[in-house]
Parts: structure tokens; C-alpha cells; sequence
């Protein structure tokens, strides 16, 4: 199990390790070390730290490690609803497959090594732009069980994460719940790279379709992922050309696009272009 000294041997700084064994302890450990001026920080594989501690982009002096809470390690049916513990690794996500388009999305993300490191709820609440684990949760309307200061709480996926997951402070993410609906219904999932299988995605784009209802979900074009109704609303217009409809979407997408070292602006979208295209084609005879 990796530990405090583990990950002082490449950060430049030293804090405290803390490891609660249920979340009244970890909420209760954020509170105490937050008024002595702590700056704690909630973690379970630990990767975006070492990752942003390196170049001085994270910092804190106390981090509480989720991954012994039972809660958070959870991968259950529960009344219709998939109950995934925040703390759960890609890796284990892709072993158990409990969500098809999940495991499709996450499967992709970094390379196998680290996808062992990685967990769900440090996928979602991470501070890159990519976040592709979240894509599946915002097409299902997944709902967020959360722990704070005042308990727990349950809320809609695409009500607390609008470009990032609005926790506040001394929150964490303990699971998600999805339909098992949402989970049966067909989908269309694919990852375009600009370079090598292992590097930075240029976009990431997950589909669902219920019933008639195309949805879809972007990661990598903006800095941020996300889900439109604006776009889905011209995707859904089943009776104009596909290539109509893509254009029409286009137009309606957030602000900024990307334009970096892995691709510009106008390459991304048309790679995202070609994607939808091919997401219409796939879904369009799907669940009639």
C-alpha cells in the first residue's frame, strides 16, 4: 500500500498522511486540519499530486487517503441502481465491466500502469483538461453521493459539474448511482489520438441513445469536458441529413476549442466533425 513516504520521494514537499477508516473520520480529519492551516487535500490513488505537485501546480500539507472507506471502494446493484465507489480503479472498473460505456471510455485513459493508480472519483474531480471517466455519468444523468460537514447528500450529475465538479469545501465524491437503464441502453464510444496509443486524446466522444434520444459527451475539445442540450437538440433532428445536423451542432458548441501542442483548434474540430458523423450512422437503427 503506498503511503506517506512513497510519494515524498518525488514531491518537494512534506506533509501529513492521514488514512480514515469511514467517512465521518475523513470529514471530521478535513475540518481539524483545515483550521490549523493544513490546506488537506482528499485523495485515493494519489496520481494527480505527484503529477501537479511536481511542477509546483498542488501543494498541501496533509492529504486523508479515501481508499480504506468501504463506501468509496464499492461496485454494487442496489434496487436497479450501480453503485460505484469513487475510490474504484480503472483497472477494476475494466475487470468488473458493471457499466459497458464506462469501461469503453476509461479503458483508454493513460496506459495500463497507471489506470491501476488512477480511481474514478480522482478521474472526475481532476484538475486536466481530459476527465474522461465523467462522460458516461453526465449522458446518464447519473446522481453523486457526497460527503461534507452537513452529512451526506445526493445529487443530479449535471447540476454540480459544470466544467469541473462544484464540490465544496471539505466535500468529497464517496459514489455514483446510475440507472440501470442507462447502463443497458446502446451506445457508441471512441478516442482519436494525434500521436501514439498511450498519448494525450485529441477528442473523446461517448453517445447513448434512449429510446430516440441521441446524447452525446465531449472530452479534450474545450478545457473541459461536457454535455450540450443545444447540440443534442440539432443531433436529434432525425429527419435532416446526417451531415446537416453535425453542422448545425458545430455551431452550437462551448467556448474555447482547444488549440495546443496535440492539435489545433480547426483540426479538432474536424476530427469531432467525422466523429459525430460516425456516431449518428452507428446509433441511428440502434434500440428501434
Amino acid at each position: 500500500m503506498a503511503g506517506k513516504e512513497d510519494f515524498q520521494i518525488v514531491l518537494p514537499f512534506d506533509f501529513d498522511y492521514y488514512l480514515p477508516k469511514n467517512l465521518k473520520e475523513a470529514v471530521e480529519l478535513y475540518r481539524y486540519l483545515d483550521q490549523q492551516g493544513k490546506q488537506p487535500m482528499f485523495f485515493s490513488g494519489g496520481t494527480e499530486l505527484i503529477t501537479l505537485g511536481r511542477i509546483d501546480l498542488a501543494y498541501t500539507e496533509a492529504v486523508i487517503d479515501i481508499k480504506e472507506i468501504a463506501e468509496c471502494q464499492m461496485i454494487q446493484f442496489s434496487d436497479h441502481q450501480l453503485l460505484i465507489g469513487s475510490a474504484v480503479t480503472l483497472t477494476q472498473l475494466e475487470e468488473a465491466n458493471p457499466f459497458p460505456l464506462l469501461t469503453s471510455v476509461s479503458s483508454e485513459v493513460a496506459d495500463h500502469t497507471a489506470r491501476g493508480k488512477i480511481t474514478l472519483g480522482g478521474n472526475i474531480c481532476a484538475q486536466i483538461f481530459y476527465r474522461e471517466a465523467v462522460l458516461p455519468f453526465l449522458l446518464a444523468d447519473s446522481e453523486l453521493i457526497i460527503a461534507g460537514p452537513e452529512g451526506l447528500k445526493t445529487i443530479q450529475i449535471n447540476e454540480i459539474f459544470q466544467e469541473q465538479l462544484r464540490l465544496k469545501k471539505g466535500e468529497l465524491l464517496v459514489q455514483t448511482s446510475t440507472d440501470k437503464r442507462f447502463i443497458e441502453a446502446p451506445f457508441y464510444a471512441v478516442k482519436r489520438r494525434q500521436q501514439w496509443d498511450t498519448g494525450y486524446p485529441l477528442i473523446t466522444l461517448a453517445a447513448l441513445k434512449m429510446g430516440q434520444e441521441l446524447r452525446v459527451a465531449i472530452s479534450g475539445l474545450c478545457p473541459f469536458p461536457f454535455r450540450s442540450p443545444e447540440v443534442e437538440t440539432y443531433l436529434n433532428r432525425w429527419g435532416q441529413a446526417a451531415e446537416t445536423r453535425v453542422d448545425n451542432a458545430l455551431s452550437a458548441l462551448p467556448k474555447p476549442i482547444l488549440e495546443d501542442v496535440e492539435g489545433s483548434a480547426d483540426y479538432r474540430l474536424f476530427v469531432l466533425r467525422h466523429l459525430l458523423v460516425d456516431a449518428l450512422s452507428a446509433l441511428e437503427r440502434a434500440g428501434a
